[in-house]
């Protein structure tokens, strides 16, 4: 079997796997959720900033009357850790076909008292409820054949930044996006990817949260090593995915004042682009 059937041979299904066990919340009384942050999506020793989006995006998926993300941005305050997390919501206004509110996620500091991670608004609908009719430019990202891309599996030594998260997902990167591990990047600030969860889970709205910031950084490519912190990151979902692997590229134009931004595309295995996102992130110069 090949590589990209034996991906598309859905081993854990959507409701039941990793993924969901892992951002699953608990109701503690209306509004607030208890949750344990899994320490298996952390990039060094910070959990990863995809993750923590979809665990918020959960929450508010309960909270709310509308199930489907549409639009969600979040501003990440400090960085979160492995452990027992809250996340409190406000719904803001409820309407026929969107729904708008928000989310805090906190931890607790030596003394116990509450620290604010990450703090979210977001606007959710009926994904199946809206019009096939599509009217674009936009054009799937050229990656190819899985076969002749690589994963972390593949590299010679342990890339830079690599960590727990890596083995819960199925990343396969364009060959010429990889120069940075070869001590060779190309001062171009892309990176194309096939993905996946490792398990074998299909995507669906809430995991398209995770798939926008999964990849390595884009500063890598540019040249540059250490950690990218997210400072804020906007997701729009556009629709439901098909089953199969995604392709993601992201890419940066402009990095300055020790910032980047990364625009990110997802697209589906019937080539329609189910999620956009656009975040600020920190860089570590000299």
């Amino acid at each position: 079997m090949s590589e990209a059937a034996s991906v598309q041979a859905v081993r854990a299904t959507i409701g039941d796997s990793e993924f969901d066990r892992d951002t699953a919340v608990t109701l503690r009384e209306p509004g607030v959720y208890d949750i344990d942050l899994s320490a298996g999506w952390t990039i060094i020793n910070a959990v990863n900033g995809g993750y923590l989006l979809a665990v918020l995006g959960r929450a508010l998926a309960d909270a709310l009357p509308h199930s489907d993300p549409f639009t969600i941005s979040a501003h990440y305050l400090t960085a979160s850790q492995p452990g027992p997390a809250v996340v409190r919501t406000d719904v803001v206004r409820t309407g026929r076909t969107l729904s708008t509110g928000q989310a805090s996620l906190f931890q607790y500091d030596e003394a116990g008292r509450e620290v604010e991670r990450i703090r979210v608004l977001a606007s959710y609908g009926d994904l199946d409820t809206l019009p096939d009719d599509v009217r674009t430019t936009a054009k799937a990202p050229a990656i190819p054949p899985m076969d002749q891309c690589f994963g972390p599996q593949d590299a010679p030594a342990p890339i830079p930044g690599s960590s727990a998260i890596t083995d819960r997902l199925f990343l396969k990167l364009d060959p010429s996006t990889l120069g940075w591990a070869l001590g060779a990047p190309s001062g171009k600030g892309e990176m194309r990817a096939w993905f996946g969860l490792a398990d074998g889970r299909d995507a669906d709205p809430l995991s398209l949260l995770l798939a926008v910031d999964a990849l390595p950084p884009t500063a890598f490519e540019i040249g540059l090593s250490g950690w990218v912190p997210t400072v804020e990151l906007t997701v729009h979902v556009r629709s439901r995915p098909a089953p199969g692997p995604l392709r993601v590229s992201i890419t940066t134009r402009n990095l300055a004042g020790g910032f980047l931004e990364e625009d990110a595309e997802v697209w589906d295995s019937a080539d329609r682009l189910v999620a956009q996102s656009r975040q600020l992130a920190r860089v570590r110069l000299g």
